[in-house]
């Protein structure tokens, strides 16, 4: 009996679905999304999906998610009602943040308010210092009025974090357990079990954030859990977290601020199982919807992730140092720069007479202006109708009609006349304006981290993403570009191909001179044994544990630190020496100098366990759906510039171009996306179906 994995990826506009046949057979569908409980989208999607089919509910193996439910609570202000229960004299570091601003000079700048109302900001006397002794006790008489508060104005979720707790639990603990007690019904996050790590906003505006969603997730995935029980489906909901690993249903809903960039860090993984499965081990990733732009490298093979991210907040338009707009957020997650680039990212001349184009996107509704649903404004969108990159009369294999007259006039009023220029020009400028928005994304994530990006391919996807690559690539001198099969749907492929993933920190404070190795390697011990355990826990035997170690290290003096890898096996003095020679390189990779004759700082110490499959995830072929509305080649006029000029080129489906190596210009079109191939490049697919696109001149 065949079998099928199913992977889910939830977009404020569409639902993304993936069927995946244990034969490499793929169903790939687009459904409105149900904003009003998304849960809806996911289960009628597999319902249509089993539908479609011809298959049983009880042939599904697996069902992974990645979903936005945690971040729209945040960005929308609708989690939970939550207290915070910190140190006397602590309660306003949500207010005082780090004193970063996005923009310096912005005399006008507001910070985003916190999640927690003042009101709902409890202290508590009681002190440790950073050892973790007791420089003043616990006042349990304001423990239990801090409780009877609780109680009293009907709160639901409650955050704790008291200063040092993270070595030294003992406060917290004793405050868990009076909640618990007199209000069992209240959700609980302990910051010295979620994230035991130094430096106190972190800590308190992480522990603020999963004990402001927790309720909001614990929710949702109830309901599509339950839902999935109905329809017959047999197997536990995974979920994708941040950091690019799987978990089970169970502990997202106690850890839901892991899962907070699920849907971004799911594209990345897939292009890292394709990389692999090419033999492309240094890759740049562009996942380009209808907002924004997304952009990652996996270098040496390897995903780059960040310790920590911001949420809430405006896009940022640089690389992880630009903060401020937003919610810090303590936790690992695929390291991304995003800007607001996107199909649907508004194109409009600013006072001084200058072409922008986004950040401010049109959204589903109106949406473009071509889509005939009320949109007025130029959008990216309607200048790649106009220059013939995208279908100029239908979408998503005709089911979606669209006016290029429609997308000509909003072009013409809002950008052509005011510049004193042809609509085509017009269209053009927003085409490469958007284009150049795109490779800040892709510098920030190369070129600023000291990485030539001529030494990556680039692999791109999202629904426009496969429309803008080739001019990306012509812009940082990439010679390559791979686009997936249904690179509209990629992310939710992604889900398919990642690995059980946990987790594990300990702040572990140190000076590298007069290092105890013996201490370090028991702390190092325990973390491994806690990876171990989670993994044996879920099944997964000791020939399928992957254990990884990384250290957070600075030079002494410092305020940043870089996360480095540790090398495997036992401490020892020379694995110490490898570990510090490598954050020299990296220190210099990212900064422009490295500092050896300076001290060295030990900040954290940081456990990865991954489960391994017992079959690789990544089919050996796909088995991709021939198009069936009967439309055979055709031609179109495409303009490429005022260099090139317009041209009549073959408009191709993915198929055609199997076993063949095709000049262009021409473009593909298929169900979820467009791609265009300018002159100077050549079309080929392999045995995939990745359509592989090479500069040949």
């Amino acid at each position: 009996m065949q079998k099928f994995r199913v992977g889910v990826d939830i977009g404020g506009t569409f639902t993304d679905i993936v069927f995946l046949g244990d034969d490499g057979k793929v169903l790939a569908r687009k459904v409105a999304s149900t904003p009003h409980d998304y849960s809806l989208a996911v289960l009628n999607g597999i319902k249509n999906g089993v539908e479609e089919l011809g298959i049983t509910a009880q042939m599904i193996t697996e069902v992974s998610h990645g979903f936005t439910v945690a971040t729209n609570a945040i960005i929308e202000q609708k989690g939970a009602k939550t207290a915070l229960i910190t140190s006397e004299g602590f309660r306003d570091v949500l207010e005082f943040r780090r004193n970063r601003i996005p923009r310096l000079y912005d005399l006008h700048y507001e910070k985003p308010p916190p999640l927690v109302k003042r009101q709902f900001r409890l202290e508590v006397s009681e002190r440790l210092n950073f050892k973790g002794e007791v420089l003043k006790p616990l006042d349990k008489a304001g423990v239990d009025r801090a409780v009877q508060y609780v109680v009293d104005n009907g709160v639901e979720s409650v955050a704790i974090c008291l200063l040092h707790s993270y070595a030294n639990p003992e406060h917290e603990q004793f405050i868990a357990q009076a909640l618990s007690k007199k209000a069992p019904d209240v959700n609980l996050t302990v910051s010295s079990e979620l994230l035991p790590e130094m430096k106190e906003y972190e800590r308190t505006s992480t522990t603020v954030i999963n004990g402001y969603v927790r309720p909001v997730v614990e929710n949702y995935l109830t309901l599509l859990t339950d839902g999935l029980t109905d329809m017959g489906v047999g197997v536990p909901l995974t979920v994708m977290q941040s950091n690019g690993g799987l978990a089970t249903a169970d502990i997202a809903k106690q850890r839901p601020v892991y899962c907070i960039e699920s849907g971004p860090a799911a594209g990345v993984v897939g292009a890292y199982h394709l990389g692999k499965r090419l033999d492309m081990p240094n890759l740049m990733t562009l996942d380009m919807g209808g907002t924004t732009a997304k952009a990652s490298i996996i270098e040496e093979g390897e995903m780059l992730q960040a310790p920590e991210y911001e949420v809430g907040g405006e896009i940022s338009v640089g690389h992880r140092l630009l903060r401020g707009s937003g919610h810090i957020l303590r936790v690992p997650a695929i390291d991304l720069a995003e800007v607001g680039a996107g199909g649907g990212s508004i194109a409009a001349v600013d006072r001084s007479g200058s072409l922008r184009v986004g950040p401010q996107s049109s959204g589903a509704s109106p949406g473009p202006a071509c889509y005939q649903l009320g949109g007025h404004e130029a959008t990216v969108t309607d200048a790649n109708v106009l220059l013939g990159f995208l279908n100029q009369k239908h979408l998503l294999a005709g089911s979606f009609e669209i006016d290029t007259e429609l997308a000509r006039k909003a072009v013409s009023e809002n950008v052509a006349r005011p510049l004193a220029m042809s609509d085509v020009e017009a269209a053009y400028g927003i085409h490469t304006l958007v284009n150049s928005n795109m490779g800040r994304a892709l510098r920030a994530v190369s070129s600023e981290r000291g990485r030539d990006p001529r030494r990556f391919d680039l692999i791109t996807f999202g629904g426009s993403g496969p429309v803008h690559a080739v001019g990306l690539a012509e812009m940082l001198d990439i010679s390559r570009v791979v686009v997936p099969p249904f690179p509209g749907v990629f992310s939710s492929f992604g889900l398919l191909v990642a690995d059980v993933e946990h987790h594990f920190v300990q702040t572990y404070f140190k000076s590298f001179t007069g290092l105890d190795i013996n201490d370090l390697s028991g702390l190092l011990n325990n973390l491994w044994e806690q990876g171990r355990s989670q993994l044996r826990a879920e099944g997964f035997d000791e020939k399928r544990h992957e254990i990884r170690t990384q250290l957070d290290m600075k030079y002494e003096g410092q305020v940043s630190d870089l996360t480095i890898p540790f090398p495997s096996g036992e401490v020892t003095p020379s694995t110490v020496k490898e570990v510090i020679n490598a954050f020299d390189e990296e220190h210099d990779n990212s900064f422009g100098y490295s500092s050896p004759d300076t001290g060295y700082q030990l900040v954290n110490v940081r456990v990865i366990a991954r489960g391994l499959p017992e079959s690789p995830r990544m089919p050996e072929r796909l088995e991709l759906p021939v198009p069936g509305d009967g439309v055979g080649p055709t031609n179109r006029d495409v303009y490429f510039g005022p260099n090139r000029g317009w041209a009549s080129v073959p408009i191709l489906d993915r198929p055609s171009l199997a076993g063949a190596s095709i000049k262009g210009p021409l473009v593909v079109e298929e169900y979820d996306s467009t791609t265009v191939i300018p002159p100077n490049w050549n079309a080929t697919t392999d045995q995939w179906s990745n359509i592989i696109l090479s500069r040949t001149g």
